[in-house]
């Protein structure tokens, strides 16, 4: 079977505050996205852009799958997260951010919001790597009803993501072409 690159995006931030602002550009209507870690936040923009012209968006999907991979987890939340118990004296555990110390709390957020029932997984490896992303994307199109995998690389204020789907495309999804459309 083969796989293309359907859609792809690259965004890359200076700080949180630009995440906002570009959310707000974007004009999407989504009231929890400020609730979001950066984490969850930069995944959401990424498959709203990527989804943005599906049809049928908002209707339950089993055939889509949400794949993500980073370096550092959740480490940003987890940092902030340990702040608030610190201090035997200052003990206040944050379930607001407790939520958010697991890094597939992404893709989750990404499946409430458009509908999708399909598999979620989110995967922390050394670096980028297009030749691991590739097998792992590929071994979800095993169970016979994925068809569109939403795959998504997400560090710090940067993420690339990649809306794969079976069958015949300009893009194909191997690794050169994934380290390719990253790397520019």
């Amino acid at each position: 079977m083969s796989y293309y690159i359907k859609k792809h995006i690259k965004l890359s931030f200076e700080n949180s505050t630009e995440i906002s602002e570009f959310y707000r550009l974007q004009q999407i209507n989504y009231p929890k996205f400020f609730k979001m870690d950066n984490l969850s936040k930069l995944g959401f923009l990424a498959s709203e852009m990527l989804l943005k012209d599906e049809e049928n968006r908002f209707e339950p999907r089993e055939h889509i799958a949400i794949i993500g991979f980073n370096r550092s987890s959740s480490l940003d939340v987890d940092t902030h997260y340990q702040a608030t118990i610190n201090s035997n004296e200052n003990y206040f555990p944050s379930p607001s951010l407790f939520v958010y110390t697991l890094p597939n709390i992404v893709t989750g957020e990404i499946a409430i919001r458009n509908n999708i029932l399909g598999e979620t997984s989110f995967y922390v490896c050394e670096a980028f790597d297009a030749k691991q992303i590739i097998k792992t994307v590929k071994n979800v199109f095993c169970d016979k009803i994925t068809t569109t995998v939403i795959a998504l690389w997400i560090e710090h204020l940067d993420v690339f993501a990649a809306l794969v789907e079976c069958g015949e495309g300009d893009a194909k999804f191997t690794e050169n072409q994934l380290n390719l459309i990253y790397n520019t």
